[in-house]
């Protein structure tokens, strides 16, 4: 499952980021890592998980950028 697959409310672990070097950088500076657990809080008008909470602050993250992050469910 990817990020973008995730309902309002759920949450998930990461198990694997499919991106190049450059994005794999960006998610990791936010704390998007492999075992990190992930969880949908908000959602854009076209249903579309729009703010993402880790332990740290909301990290708004585009549905390109949702779809490199593997996930299961807790």
């Amino acid at each position: 499952m990817t990020l973008d697959k995730l309902s309002k409310g759920e949450s998930a672990i990461i198990t694997a980021i499919h991106a190049n070097r450059e994005l794999k950088n960006r998610f990791n500076s936010f704390g998007l890592v492999k075992g990190a657990r992930i969880s949908v809080e908000e959602r854009s008008l076209g249903k579309k998980p729009s703010a993402c909470v880790l332990t740290r602050p909301e990290l708004p993250c585009d549905r390109q950028k949702q779809r490199r992050l593997r996930l299961k469910h807790e």
